[in-house]
């Protein structure tokens, strides 16, 4: 029985090594693979840790603190009384959840321990993102990506898919190959000006593509995680400056040549601020804010939004945002609030949001990109970058996806997950506990 023990967990280290490297790979192309990736990290994590009576990644602060928030969430989807509108749909999904928690969890204090293994998957994520960046590059100069998909009938790029969905986990991606490529020319270029000129051209180029996408809000959340990693990382700041400079022409260049994604940035972003209690991003925004405020204690339970949006109760505005009157009645309702936070407080009340932002700060705080002793530019600017994607991905003045929805939450909690693996303690560079065979002692 001893000796089966760590041969069980032999077995699972290397399915959940696989399974790990796959991410990146299904994230981009296989929706469906990725659920399954997710929801198999989630319990070979439980099942290795009840093998070896270790639950060491169970004790950091975050996931203490996303324990109780998904406890809450669960007990305000329960279909009793008032509670969970959703009923016993909701109420697994709300109980499912959890699954992404544990898949973070699984990369930090399992999969991604050892340094070979970090550094597979920073390779496999610069593929990824690299890839989408190419395929709306080629989209942009021959109207086609690789599959022969054409630009979207609005002028906005769809990278290498068919709808344009490619610039929100691109700009995610783009900030931790940033920083790796700026911290790899800064260490490689001896003269400051052939520094500056090779990194503000590498800088200017990911914004180009930002621009090129046409899409709004990661254009904006893009800007924002180059500003912070900009702070964090002293060599980027020349190049950053640089690039905000070159932004004006960047966007005029766009107008001309990507007339579509001008429109989309600058012309229906303008319509939409000036006009936000009238616009459809105003009036979802109201709607939440009703449901919110009728239910303050424990919301409407898990997908609140979508099962609470129609009813006839919450058809009215804001005293305070210029709105329709009756908050644009049934014809405004989506399947989520398109914010995180409005999202968190709309399923569990102000418990829920107040937990949620709590996790948040337990998130960042955790991936704080201080310096480590004996940490080399390289892997330093490489956590800055990965802080500054989860920043963008919980910025609260943003409109979004659903927390969890794939695929863009998968790259959120994938990126979350590599994050925390490399601001863990490091481990010693001899072969892997997850390798070691006979070692009774094996700890995740």
């Amino acid at each position: 029985m001893g000796e089966a023990m760590p041969s069980a967990r032999l077995v699972l280290d290397r399915i959940g090594r696989f399974v790990t490297f796959a991410m990146p790979l299904v994230l981009t192309h296989g929706r469906m693979l990725a659920e399954i990736g997710i929801d198999l990290l989630a319990v070979l994590l439980l099942v290795r840790s009840a093998l070896s009576s270790d639950w060491g990644w169970s004790r950091t602060l975050w996931f203490r603190l996303a324990l109780v928030w998904w406890l809450w969430q669960a007990v305000c989807s329960l279909p009793v009384g008032s509670l969970g509108i959703g009923g016993g749909p909701a109420l697994v999904q709300a109980l499912l959840a959890m699954r992404f928690m544990l898949f973070a969890a699984a990369l930090q204090g399992w999969t991604l321990r050892d340094e070979a293994a970090r550094r597979t998957m920073r390779w496999l994520i610069c593929i990824c993102g690299f890839y989408i960046a190419a395929q709306m590059l080629l989209q942009a100069v021959t109207g086609h990506n690789l599959f022969g998909v054409p630009r979207f009938p609005d002028g906005t790029l769809t990278g290498p898919y068919s709808a344009p969905r490619a610039a929100a986990p691109l700009s995610r991606l783009m900030l931790p190959m940033l920083l790796l490529g700026a911290a790899a020319l800064d260490g490689a270029i001896a003269g400051r000006s052939a520094r500056l000129l090779a990194m503000g051209g590498m800088t200017i180029g990911a914004v180009g593509i930002m621009v090129l996408a046409g899409q709004r809000m990661p254009f904006a959340l893009f800007l924002l995680g180059l500003g912070v990693s900009a702070f964090f990382f002293r060599p980027m700041r020349p190049a950053a400056l640089l690039a905000a400079l070159a932004l004006p022409a960047l966007v005029m260049l766009a107008r001309i040549f990507s007339p579509g994604s001008f429109r989309h940035l600058v012309l229906l972003a303008e319509a939409q601020l000036s006009h936000f209690g009238h616009s459809a991003y105003g009036a979802v925004f109201t709607r939440a804010i009703v449901i919110f405020h009728d239910n303050p204690l424990t919301g409407l339970g898990y997908d609140a939004f979508r099962h609470g949006c129609a009813r006839s109760a919450y058809f009215h505005g804001l005293s305070w945002l210029d709105a329709a009157s009756d908050g644009g009645g049934a014809a405004i309702c989506v399947q989520h609030a398109h914010n995180h936070y409005l999202q968190a407080a709309t399923n569990a009340g102000w418990p829920g949001l107040l937990l949620f932002v709590a996790l948040v700060i337990a998130w960042l705080a955790a991936l704080w990109p201080r310096h480590r002793p004996g940490e080399t530019a390289v892997i330093h600017a490489w956590r800055i970058g990965l802080f500054a994607a989860v920043l963008m991905q919980e910025w609260p003045i943003a409109s979004s996806s659903d927390f969890m929805n794939l695929p863009l939450g998968g790259w959120a909690f994938l990126l979350l997950g590599v994050g925390l693996a490399e601001t863990a303690p490091p481990v010693a560079e001899r072969p892997s506990d997850l390798y070691a065979q006979h070692d009774a002692s094996s700890r995740i």
